[in-house]
């Protein structure tokens, strides 16, 4: 195992109560080695960079993405309680919103739908692509190493394609629909701080409702 220095081993021993010990003993090397990984984040790069890669065991640590029980949210609430310490302690707390797409193929991968590539696309020249669309929460804070402001994701949902519910008899939620879930559980996560969310013009098109309880403190994604 790697030794870290331990103000840092501290913030990643934070996430052990939200995992079994066996599963917290694979996923702290994976996100050690998340932290390390140059390029693709993949179980295989994570296992190299971390020195298993002759890791004969190595089915164990792609079980903890695709078995292992854990309760996601309060790790991304934790997660998003870090950020807030380390980036943004004080002031209104500006979040960015966005969508990408990922693409990928194969027959189990039901969710994808086909999208405008915000990439090749431009104003006269549409350009498709086919994969599964993501939409993140993401903090916007200046890092003082940078010199400038980063989007720290800490909030990610899968949006699935109208064709996909439509088959499974699902009611299909909107890109704004998604933004708006969002935004209410950070407002829920952040009570007593303001918050200031930033999006393109695809979170423009129609206001994005809020319950009335939230009214007040969550302004319209602009």
């Amino acid at each position: 195992m790697l030794c870290l220095p331990t103000r840092f081993a501290a913030v990643i021993l934070s996430f052990a109560p939200f995992l079994f010990q066996r599963s917290w003993r694979h996923a702290k090397v994976l996100l050690i080695g998340a932290i390390l990984a140059p390029g693709k984040r993949t179980v295989t790069s994570l296992l190299r960079v971390t020195g298993l890669a002759r890791e004969r065991r190595f089915v164990n640590y792609h079980r903890v993405l695709s078995r292992a029980a854990w309760n996601s949210r309060a790790a991304l609430r934790l997660l998003l309680g870090h950020l807030i310490e380390a980036f943004a302690p004080s002031g209104p707390v500006v979040l960015g919103i966005d969508d990408t797409i990922e693409r990928r193929r194969g027959k189990r991968i039901a969710a994808k739908g086909i999208y405008r590539d915000p990439v090749r696309s431009s104003h006269g020249h549409f350009v498709k692509a086919s994969g599964l669309r993501w939409i993140s929460l993401m903090l916007l804070a200046p890092v003082p190493w940078a010199g400038r402001i980063w989007a720290l994701p800490f909030l990610t949902a899968l949006a699935p394609s109208e064709r996909y519910c439509r088959v499974r008899g699902l009611r299909h939620k909107k890109l704004t629909g998604w933004a708006r879930q969002l935004v209410v559980q950070a407002r829920r996560w952040l009570r007593g701080r303001e918050i200031i969310v930033v999006g393109d013009s695809g979170f423009c098109r129609r206001r994005v409702n809020t319950p009335q309880r939230c009214r007040r403190k969550i302004p319209q994604v602009t």
